[in-house]
């Protein structure tokens, strides 16, 4: 695979004197190509010349920078294929799951084109005058992506922050900045102005440190870990610099004996093991009425066995290898000493013995103390455990440092909006395993986060809200 595209968007910003890195596939373990890396310097030149293309994209007008996003959204809808291949080369996903995750860029990106010509205020009644309010861009948003999802996550924070009229710095994961770079030639491709968006590889203790210390970037979105989130939210907090954070997950299924027991076992393992588990959103726990544990717990290893784990780039595959040795590893530590109910399979032919590959485990916790019951693993182990009532079925899904998502099996409605609403958590689902969609908001409860993402009022986040008062006597 050629990955001639690894260069900044932007040249002049990046030339790599931050060194370069080894991209690799994750698949095989083998190099395709380099990336340069910015330093402290290259990263504070981008931010200016995003600061300095800040007036011209603020002033554009509304119609006008619309359809400039529908232009954008039609350039990723052109490489559909193109970004999706580079997906499973550089992140190891599946190719369905690739070519979704290039689509998602193109629904967002048209949905917020929508926003400019809608970004209106109030008209509030007032004595003595008129009070209106305005929304106003910020200026220059820092993005900090994840390794996991690079395309969505990436357009979920540059697709509303340049409807609102921001200009966007974006730094990919140094693991996958392969599609990233290549949307924001896209970008360029499409008619967007120099420097309005601009993609930056680089390391997160460099690039990152800048979009939190440069007084210029006016606020950071970050996805990742929750210890890395605290560490940027302490960070703007000494200029008072807002962000968005969408962090860790330890998410639950719950599943109450009187719904399908064949329906919710089929379902539960693509749940945790899309994308190999490395998903904050994985349902990681899943929580099992007592009376019916045994029978549940026998049709769900059975339709773990059968999820196909295959190379990525294989039509029929539905889980991928994990992002790298380290990470294999760090996942692996969590199957030390615990009962392991079942284990799926994954590739050991010649092509992908130097790959990062992991069969799905299915494994029952001794206590709700135990590590792979209580920390985010982010890979491809599901942990089980019985419970008796409503009651203790809530108890067990909060009993967790974060909230982001989860899911409820029942045919009984009146359950449903019960748990639904005893569950600390920013996003559940009904007897489906759904969370995201970019017309419905997105966000965490606790320690997974900070605001919200996607939904109608996602270009809120990237504005000011001015108030005018205007005296008529």
């Amino acid at each position: 695979m050629s990955v001639g595209i690894a260069v900044a968007a932007d040249p002049s910003v990046t030339r790599g004197a931050g060194g370069s890195h080894t991209v690799v596939n994750p698949a095989t373990g083998r190099a395709i190509g380099e990336v340069p890396l910015a330093d402290a310097a290259e990263t504070d030149a981008a931010i200016a010349r995003a600061n300095e293309a800040f007036p011209a994209w603020k002033a554009v007008a509304p119609g006008e920078r619309a359809r400039l996003l529908r232009a954008f959204a039609a350039a990723v809808d052109a490489h559909i294929e193109e970004l999706a291949q580079l997906e499973v080369a550089n992140s190891g996903h599946t190719v369905g799951n690739a070519r979704w995750e290039a689509g998602n860029v193109r629904d967002v990106l048209n949905y917020y084109s929508a926003s400019p010509e809608r970004m209106m205020g109030k008209q509030i009644p007032v004595p003595g005058g008129v009070d209106i309010t305005f929304r106003e861009p910020l200026g220059v948003v820092g993005v900090i992506v994840p390794w996991n999802f690079p395309m969505p996550i990436a357009g979920w924070g540059f697709g509303p922050a340049l409807a609102a009229g921001n200009t966007v710095v974006l730094k990919p994961a140094e693991l996958t900045p392969l599609t990233a770079l290549r949307i924001a030639e896209l970008a360029r491709e499409a008619g967007l102005p120099e420097s309005v968006f601009i993609v930056i590889p680089g390391k997160g203790s460099v690039v990152g440190q800048r979009f939190v210390d440069n007084p210029t970037v006016r606020k950071v979105c970050f996805t990742g870990s929750t210890e890395v989130g605290k560490q940027i939210m302490a960070g703007c907090a000494r200029q008072v610099k807002p962000v968005t954070l969408e962090l860790g997950g330890k998410n639950a299924t719950i599943v109450f004996a009187d719904t399908d027991l064949d329906k919710a076992a089929a379902s539960a393992p693509y749940a945790v093991f899309d994308n190999a588990g490395q998903d904050c959103c994985a349902r990681s726990r899943v929580l099992v009425q007592r009376s019916v544990y045994d029978e549940f717990l026998d049709k769900f290893a059975a339709a773990v066995r059968g999820v196909k784990v295959l190379d990525p780039a294989s039509a029929d595959a539905e889980m991928g290898p994990l992002i790298s040795a380290g990470h294999r590893d760090s996942v692996a530590r969590y199957l030390d000493g615990v009962e392991i109910a079942t284990t799926g399979t994954a590739p050991d032919g010649a092509d992908f013995a130097g790959g990062f590959w992991m069969p799905p485990s299915v494994v029952l916790p001794r206590s709700v103390t135990d590590a792979v019951w209580r920390e985010e693993v982010f890979g491809p182990v599901v942990a089980m455990m019985p419970f008796e009532d409503e009651a203790e079925a809530i108890a067990m899904a909060n009993d967790t440092e974060y909230g982001l998502s989860g899911s409820i099996f029942t045919s009984d409605v009146g359950r449903a909006l019960r748990v639904a609403r005893g569950v600390q958590s920013g996003n559940l689902s009904v007897n489906s395993h759904s969370s995201v969609r970019y017309w419905t908001p997105f966000g965490g409860y606790k320690q997974s986060g900070l605001g919200r993402e996607l939904g109608p009022n996602a270009t809120d986040a990237f504005t000011e809200e001015k108030n005018v008062f205007i005296a008529t006597d």
